[in-house]
């Protein structure tokens, strides 16, 4: 008995290490454990990411004032716009590590991850040059009030600036995210987020640093968890080689990162326009429904969390065992992975929906908007669930190297469903609640279309 509890401890603790702290082999054990246990480490980071922005927001709206709130939320669109790059090359080499991981290609791995930090530098060096000079025209296309449009660019030129910390950091914690190692990213995630609400109550509240401040301390949240990340990777060095000599980027990798992640940048570019074409039907029901619709999508941020997260868990599985050449592993985990993204996804609508008047009177007194809000969002209950159905199915296909899929389901479902079904419904209905209907629609159709095409199995031929 001693001599087994002996061996099997320190075994056990092992173990317990590697799956804490190392790459997770995604491609052996049950599919749902794997899942699952890459899930809630992303899970835990996604909420702690949208709280990040939350206090962000607390705390310039308390110590500046309404107008420095809104500088930094006009601000978004355009910092969004002109990141979606770094959203292509996270996904794209994110699948691609995934692959040659489960693979166990050491030699391809080494050199996509060596383009991919080459390709990174390029493109922030390319953003740093181009944002001071399109960040004010944008401003002004916008209808930017003339009273923060000033906070708003020095705010967009500081992150812009700096925008290496943020870029290394997604790009670093995809490929971390791509050998399954989902807890390193949590961890250095939570790390930024308590340096960021530190430094942002030392800027603004001491220091009176403004809006000025809050991108500051932005930057160097970001810029330390991408040193922790590298620094990560650097340790990894059974996995793959991190030489100096295998920065030099190769055409045949930046052609692929590019060909899996622009569609999942373009999805990203196409998503935030068609949602400020509907922006235009909310802003014509008033102040009390724009309030409402403010209420409903915060609360949305965090009811799309385990679908998203859920999502990217899927895409690294399939890519691994895609690599590995396990088929069978691919369909038994997308199967799984659904039906626990679908009831984790029930589970959290339908508490919202129970608990829904007290949730959304957290963020205003006011009895009537409390109503609207939770009328609202009852609308949208069913297409969460929807939701959860077409992340986890993207996430197999994304995986499997086919990107350009789900691109064109979320196009098609926009632009093609969304937008102009919003305009149609509100021309007929007259009531602002026809926007929320027009978008539970796109939600619904886009299940459909998904399931249709995994089932059609084309994906399965996208694999490197």
């Amino acid at each position: 008995m001693n001599q087994n509890n002996s061996s099997s401890g320190p075994a056990g603790k092992r173990g317990l290490r590697e799956r804490m702290s190392g790459a997770v082999d995604m491609t052996t054990g049950e599919p749902w454990r794997k899942i699952l246990a890459f899930t809630i480490p992303m899970l835990i980071g996604n909420i702690a990411q949208q709280m990040y922005s939350t206090v962000d927001s607390i705390i310039v709206g308390r110590y500046v004032g309404d107008n420095a709130l809104s500088a930094v939320g006009s601000a978004a669109p355009i910092l969004n716009l002109l990141l979606v790059m770094f959203v292509g090359i996270s996904v794209g080499i994110g699948i691609i590590v995934s692959q040659y991981h489960g693979a166990r290609d050491r030699d391809n791995l080494s050199r996509s991850i060596g383009t991919s930090i080459t390709l990174t530098f390029a493109a922030s060096v390319i953003v740093m040059v181009l944002a001071p000079l399109v960040s004010r025209p944008l401003l002004k296309l916008l209808h930017t009030p003339e009273s923060i449009i000033g906070w708003c660019e020095s705010y967009l030129l500081i992150l812009f600036e700096g925008v290496i910390g943020s870029a290394y950091y997604n790009i670093l914690s995809g490929i971390l995210r791509g050998f399954g190692e989902s807890f390193s990213a949590l961890v250095y995630l939570l790390v930024a987020t308590v340096l960021n609400i530190v430094l942002d109550y030392v800027f603004v509240r001491f220091l009176g640093l403004g809006v000025s401040g809050v991108a500051l301390a932005t930057i160097i949240a970001q810029a330390v968890s991408a040193l922790l990340c590298y620094r990560k990777l650097r340790q990894m060095k059974e996995q793959f080689d991190s030489s100096a000599r295998f920065l030099k980027p190769e055409k045949k990798f930046v052609t692929m990162i590019i060909r899996l992640g622009v569609p999942s940048g373009l999805t990203q570019a196409i998503f935030s326009m068609a949602m400020l074409m509907v922006q235009n039907l909310t802003n014509s029901f008033g102040e009390q429904f724009i309030a409402a619709n403010v209420i409903v999508m915060r609360v949305d941020g965090f009811a799309m969390l385990p679908n998203f997260s859920f999502g990217t868990a899927l895409t690294t599985y399939a890519g691994q065992n895609i690599g590995a050449r396990r088929m069978d592993r691919v369909r038994q985990g997308a199967m799984q992975g659904t039906l626990m993204a679908v009831g984790t996804s029930a589970v959290l609508t339908g508490l919202i929906l129970l608990f829904g008047h007290t949730l959304m009177g957290i963020f205003t007194e006011t009895e009537e908007l409390v109503t609207l809000s939770r009328n609202m969002m009852g609308i949208l209950a069913a297409g969460y669930i929807a939701m959860a159905v077409t992340q986890a199915l993207s996430g197999i296909m994304r995986g499997a190297g086919d990107t350009m899929t789900p691109m064109w389901i979320s196009v098609i479902t926009t632009v093609g469903i969304r937008v102009p079904l919003a305009y149609l419904l509100v021309a007929l209905m007259h009531e602002g609640k026809a926007i929320f209907i027009s978008l539970l629609i796109c939600w619904l159709s886009g299940a459909a279309l998904t399931v249709f095409f995994y089932r059609l199995g084309k994906w399965k031929k996208a694999a490197l």
